[in-house]
């Protein structure tokens, strides 16, 4: 089941969102963290986050990486935070209007690691 849910989020497209949007639910979270399994749920400063470590070769391959990953967030109009070093980029997803996770995080997230096989 999270093979199909992860090809869902992957093929998903990202709506507008706005103050007062709905965050994922408790009960939705399980199966979209199953689906994404290299990614850790965290919270900082109370607000709810999807993190993941991508470790490369050397720094122009992780530049690369970071460099798909921008233009990626760019095309969605939706921005993580991204952390660029030596062999190692760390992507954080969050929907920032509100402090929390949206369905959104989760297509980027299933978005991003489709990256890898580009």
């Amino acid at each position: 089941m999270s093979g199909e849910v992860f090809c869902q989020l992957a093929a998903g497209e990202c709506e507008a969102c706005r103050v007062g949007a709905p965050e994922v639910s408790e009960q939705a979270m399980p199966e979209l963290l199953a689906a994404l399994p290299e990614w850790q749920l965290c919270a900082v400063d109370g607000v709810k986050q999807l993190q993941r470590l991508f470790v490369f070769k050397n720094f122009v391959d992780a530049q690369t990486f970071t460099n798909r990953v921008a233009e990626l967030a760019e095309q969605h109009s939706h921005h993580p935070a991204i952390l660029l070093e030596w062999g190692k980029v760390t992507v954080i997803w969050w929907t920032h209007k509100i402090n929390g996770l949206h369905r959104n995080d989760f297509v980027m997230a299933a978005k991003t690691d489709r990256l890898l096989s580009l």
